[in-house]
This record gives structure tokens, sequence and C-alpha cells, in this order.
């Protein structure tokens, strides 16, 4: 492949100068409050899939544009809307699947936020609103390299491109599969492009090339048949909080590190990473130590942990004198890569059986599992990747593990398994995504969009 240099800084000319355009069309996404939780107002999803198939109908590329669900597998009902695009290659060049999500996550409470989740509205150099960075920077990237490279390129666009833009990712993608199946012969590629990760700061791009894996499930404790009076019987009697408390202590060591008999470790090495970055990108208490042992990056990539992310218990202010007779919790695991998922769960739920204390009576319900994924670095598209960050961002990219989990990419893997996988992103470390006042770095969404352009016309230089 001769790259043809002064189109690539045509397009890198074209991307930048559209950047304006992006943010506005992003901002005009954010306000829409599309939460797929069915406690929440559904026609917003319906609204934001709209909006984003009409970006992609602008950008004037695609034969064909629009707003499809699949069935949810083992129910009667169907997903979320999706947005689904292509165009067919031609002249023996590649096509490209890129992907990203038009969901958000809740606000939670409000009161948290700076400024209103769902406001766009920037200070210091960042974009805050609920979704800015998770995930609709990463359909705006999409967009707006698309449209540079239609710009500059015309009629020498032979670059095959599909485009799915999924509505229910933070709910679980629960059709995600469904949809892969129902749509393959559309998204079939050799690339495909993952807009839903980070990068190594806010002026250094990364390389996604390693996710851990997830094992979520709901466990209920039950000592009692019914409610006691904790004066009456407390002493005698193990009500479900104390059997709770003291079974999930048994999951971590007092490091903090997990402690599970069948969780198993990736040994890799990891780049340098210091506690005082730990700490000012976490948000770490002063006086509060880091868990675990071993290089930081090595335990949030390499390692499993365990999470309790939900809990019934009586609130605070409605409290009585009353022995629970029984609790939930909702645990998340992260599984390092290497390890499948129901191998990690049933790692988890034999400790857990086997530490129940008191006899407690365990269930496990809502048991819900992602495998990890590797990254072959050895392919073409990876070179086009680390060569686009490279000229987009102007600095060389860095390989990066995520600790967090992308479940729906074995699903990529079983459906297209010679495509290449990049997975890429909008992120930086201190965008709090999920959290009150997730924001967008504004000058590594230029970058990235950039660098995707550039990526998408070196593609277009292919043939495969």
């Amino acid at each position: 492949m001769t790259p043809d240099l002064s189109r690539h800084e045509a397009v890198h000319r074209a991307a930048d100068a559209g950047i304006p355009a992006a943010l506005s069309d992003l901002g005009s996404l954010v306000r829409i409050p599309s939460i797929a939780w069915p406690s929440f107002d559904q026609s917003a999803l319906v609204e934001s899939a709209d909006a984003v198939a009409a970006l992609l109908r602008g950008t004037g590329v695609f034969d064909s544009v629009e707003v499809a669900r699949a069935a949810i597998p083992g129910t009667d009902e169907m997903g979320q809307p999706a947005v689904l695009a292509s165009r067919a290659a031609r002249n023996g060049r590649p096509t490209v699947l890129l992907y990203a999500h038009h969901d958000v996550q809740p606000p939670g409470d409000e009161a948290l936020w700076d400024s209103p989740p769902f406001e766009p509205t920037v200070r210091d150099g960042r974009l805050y609103g609920r979704g800015a960075a998770d995930d609709k920077a990463g359909v705006m990237a999409h967009v707006g390299a698309i449209r540079a490279v239609s710009e500059v390129l015309g009629d020498d666009l032979d670059l095959g491109i599909a485009v799915f833009i999924e509505g229910e990712e933070e709910y679980g993608s629960r059709s995600f599969g469904q949809f892969l199946s129902d749509n393959a012969e559309v998204l079939r590629s050799d690339v495909i492009v993952v807009a839903d990760s980070g990068n190594w700061d806010d002026r250094t791009p990364g390389l996604t090339v390693s996710l851990r894996g997830n094992a979520r499930f709901t466990l209920t404790v039950r000592t009692l048949e019914h409610a006691s009076h904790s004066g009456m019987m407390g002493g005698a009697v193990p009500d479900a909080m104390l059997a709770t408390v003291k079974l999930l202590a048994t999951l971590w060591d007092d490091d903090g590190a997990v402690a599970v008999d069948g969780l198993l470790e990736r040994n890799a090495p990891t780049p340098d990473y210091s506690e005082e970055t730990l700490r000012a990108e976490s948000g770490l208490l002063d006086g509060v130590r880091p868990i675990g042992r071993d290089a930081i990056l090595s335990r949030i990539w390499n390692k499993p942990s365990v999470t309790i992310t939900g809990w019934d218990a009586t609130p605070v202010d409605s409290a009585s004198n009353t022995l629970a007779p029984q609790t939930r919790v909702v645990i998340s695991a992260r599984v390092a890569p290497g390890q499948d998922a129901h191998e990690a769960y049933r790692a988890i739920e034999a400790h857990l059986r086997a530490h129940a204390p008191f006899g407690a009576q365990l269930e496990f319900t809502d048991v819900d599992c992602g495998d990890a994924f590797l990254v072959d670095t050895s392919g073409w598209a990876v070179e086009d990747a680390r060569a686009s960050f490279a000229d987009g961002y102007g600095v060389d990219s860095v390989d990066v593990g995520v600790g967090g989990s992308i479940p729906f990419i074995a699903d990529l893997v079983r459906e297209f398994p010679s495509a290449q996988i990049l997975v890429t992103g909008v992120e930086d470390p201190h965008a709090r995504a999920h959290s009150p006042n997730e924001s967008l770095h504004l000058d590594t969404f230029r970058n990235a969009l950039v660098s995707e352009a550039l990526l998408l016309t070196r593609l277009n230089e292919r043939t495969v």
C-alpha cells in the first residue's frame, strides 16, 4: 500500500474543520435522554435513533439507512431501536463496520451534577452531559469521520462502510446477538471499529488490546421465615444482614484482593502507572489506600475483581429494631482475560455456598456473563490504526487494557470470526462515564475524530 499523503493531509484538514458541526450535533444528541431502562420514557430512545439515522443519511454516502429492532432471545419482547446503515465496497476495497451506542446511563442524583445532565455545557475545555463521552461522542466520531472522507475522496471513496449504532448497550445488549444474526450480510466486514473505550490520557491515544470479562448476578440470603424483634431475639437468631455481611467479607482478603479459589489471573506486562495517577483519576480520598497487590494496572487489567453494586436493605430513614429475614445483593465480578466468564461465575457461586454462615439459605438469580477479549495485534488493520493515531494525535498510541467489559465483542467474534477488531474510544481518564458530571475532553474528541477519518482513508487504499 502506497499512501497518498496529499489526500491524508486534505482529510486531516477536512476532519478538523468539521469539528464545530460535529460538536453541535453532539450537543443535540446529548439533549435527548435516551435511557433503555423500562422505567424511563422510551420515546426518547426512538427520538435518539431517528436523530442518529438523520445524521447518517446526511452524509450522503450510504445506500441504506434504517432504524431497526431485533427480538430478545427467550422472550416475546423486541430490543431497543438501533440504527443500521450500509454502503457496498467497490473495486476490491475492504468493508469496515463502525459500532457505537446511542443509549446512555440514567443520570442518577441530579443534585450531584454541576450542570443539568441533559443540557450540554462547555467549561474548562470539556463538554459536560450524560452521554457526552459514553457513547454519543463515539457516534459523532463516526459521523464526523465519514463526512470528512466523503468530502475529500468523493467518487474515489470505494470503501465499504456499515454502521451499527446500538440502542441498549447500557441495558445489557439483550438483543445484540440476534441483531447480528438478523443483519449478518449487511454487517459482515473485514474490519470492525468499536468506538466505546478510552485513551491513555487526554493527549495520548490508546488502542484497547485487552478487556476483562464480567459475571453479574443477584444473590438472595435468607435466615428467617419472618422479621423478628431485634431485642427479643437478637443474640440468638442470625438475621439476614449479619449473614450477608459475614458472607460477602469472605470474597476478599485483608488487602482487598479477591480471595476466591478458581478465579484466574493473566500474566502480562503493564506500563508504568503511579499511585498518584490512580488517586487523581479515580478520586480516591486522602488517607484511603488502594486495594490489591502487584502493579496497579495489572490489578485493573489482568486480575479479577468483585464489587457489590446493589443491596436491598432497610433505608436509614426507615430503620426499625427488626431482624431482617432476607436481603438481596447484586454482585458484579470482572474476569481476567483468558478465563471463561461462566467458569468464573461457577467459582464464585461455589465459594459463596461453601462459606454461607449459620447455614443461611442462598439463591442465585439473574446471572449474566460476558467473556473477556484479547486483540490480535498482528493484523494490517492494527498497523493502519496505529499510523492513524500517530498522525491524528501527533504522538504514538499506547496499547492499553481496560478493566471494564464489552461482552458483546464475543458476539462479534462468533458471527464474524475473520474480521479484525479495533477497540478505540473518545474518552480520557477524567470522563467520569456512568457518574455525575460525565464529560468529554474536547481536544481528545478532535484528535479521535481526525484519527478515525485518517483510518478510513487508509482502509480505502487497501485491497482485499
